[in-house]
């Protein structure tokens, strides 16, 4: 009996071992596949069986460049009264598949020959069958750049997304996307500096509502603006000392995309409220994409890299003038 006991034990504590080692390695497979399907640019399938939550997505790399942006809206926009319109959105996720997600490969023979099969084809469907990744990307563009183009206030059918900075106002701006900042704590830049003078007409690229407003200590006086359609949040810091906002402004006030908001500045760095601690005057803009709400004000947040999104933007900038000399405010020309 007492030898049956010790031999019981042994085999319990075994099983136990042997379980713990399954577990170990069930994580860590887990965790690799994670990490190698995005240093591949390669979206992961998060599955039903590891996550009870709904699947959504949880990361993009925004690797269009301007040429691609440029070639794909100028064949939506030429094509939007004939027989056959093309969607610049379904021409970028599938030339994102084609690509393996490097557009430095772009070429205007590769779009020429896919917008000839989509129109063989009658759709899209046809054409994006075999792209293993074609919904990914569509989904994750769309939820980027579904707003940029549409029917205008004059009836005009194009760009409606608007350059941040008021037109005739100049600026500088390099790549400086995920650079390192040590104000505060050791962290990468998650958005792209638009360098200018004090006091320039800061724009809504987009219509939404007001969703942040007033002082945080990295980013200065600043706005953040979420769209209508909840996916899109942009995000205005740095603005001007005294003087950073428009009149009336408030959280929770619809914006139309064009409209005046504020004015480039150096505030921020600082707990201290209105302190002009940025060494440089510019305006920090960023961009977040959400799919999901826990997505919001968490470390699950994603922002994308908009600096060939601020040079395609170029092509359509509001027009100010200076609405109140008293206060030296600016609005949008109508």
């Amino acid at each position: 009996m007492i030898n049956f006991i010790k031999k019981y034990r042994k085999n319990f504590f075994l099983s136990i071992f042997i379980i713990l080692i399954l577990i170990i390695f069930l994580i860590n497979y887990y965790f690799i596949s994670i990490e190698t399907s995005v240093s591949l640019n390669i979206p992961y399938i998060w599955s039903d069986s590891i996550s009870v939550k709904k699947d959504y997505i949880k990361w993009i790399d925004f690797n269009v460049n301007l040429e691609a942006l440029n070639a794909t809206y100028k064949l939506d926009v030429e094509s939007y009264e004939s027989n056959f319109h093309y969607n610049w959105i379904e021409l970028l996720a599938l030339l994102a598949c084609k690509y393996g997600n490097n557009f430095d490969k772009f070429s205007q023979k590769d779009l020429d020959s896919l917008a000839k099969q989509i129109k063989e084809n009658g759709s899209i469907s046809e054409t994006a069958k075999n792209m293993k990744y074609y919904d990914y990307y569509y989904e994750a563009y769309s939820a980027i750049l579904c707003e940029f183009l549409g029917v205008r206030d004059d009836e005009t059918y194009g760009l409606k997304a608007f350059l941040p900075i008021a037109k005739n106002y100049s600026f500088s701006h390099y790549k400086d996307f995920g650079t390192s900042r040590s104000y505060g704590f050791s962290r990468t830049h998650l958005g792209n500096d638009l360098m200018g003078s004090i006091g320039t007409p800061i724009i809504a690229v987009e219509s939404g509502t007001v969703f942040h407003l007033g002082w945080n200590q990295y980013g200065g006086w600043r706005i953040g603006i979420r769209s209508f359609d909840g996916q899109r949040y942009y995000y205005y810091a740095h603005l001007r000392k005294n003087h950073p906002y428009v009149p009336n402004l408030e959280e929770g006030m619809s914006i139309n995309a064009g409209d005046v908001i504020g004015y480039l500045g150096m505030t921020g760095y600082s707990i201290k409220e209105n302190v002009n601690n940025i060494n440089v005057p510019h305006l920090h803009f960023g961009m977040q994409v959400i799919f999901d709400e826990s997505q919001v004000d968490t470390s699950k947040e994603i922002w994308i890299d908009v600096y060939n999104i601020i040079e395609f933007l170029k092509k359509n900038q509001s027009s100010v003038y200076m609405s109140n000399k008293e206060t030296k405010d600016y609005s949008r020309t109508k």
